[in-house]
């Protein structure tokens, strides 16, 4: 798994489990962006949002992981 620090939490990205539907890509195009690298481009958005668009990925490719200070 990859993972896209922001704030407390992360973006995790599985990629084994991603079926490509491409929700991600054109519901939240300022973060997911599957021609640059690095793909996941978390200053983008604000944690909200992110957070928000994961929940919405059918595949549970990508999670959120938050982190205690």
């Amino acid at each position: 798994m990859k993972t896209y620090k922001k704030e407390d939490i992360s973006v995790g990205w599985n990629p084994e489990k991603c079926i490509h539907a491409g929700y991600c890509a054109r519901q939240l195009s300022s973060v997911f962006k599957p021609k640059e690298r690095p793909w996941i481009q978390v200053e983008n958005a604000d944690k909200k949002s992110i957070i928000d668009q994961v929940k919405k990925c059918p595949s549970g490719a990508l999670s959120i992981i938050y982190h205690q200070d």
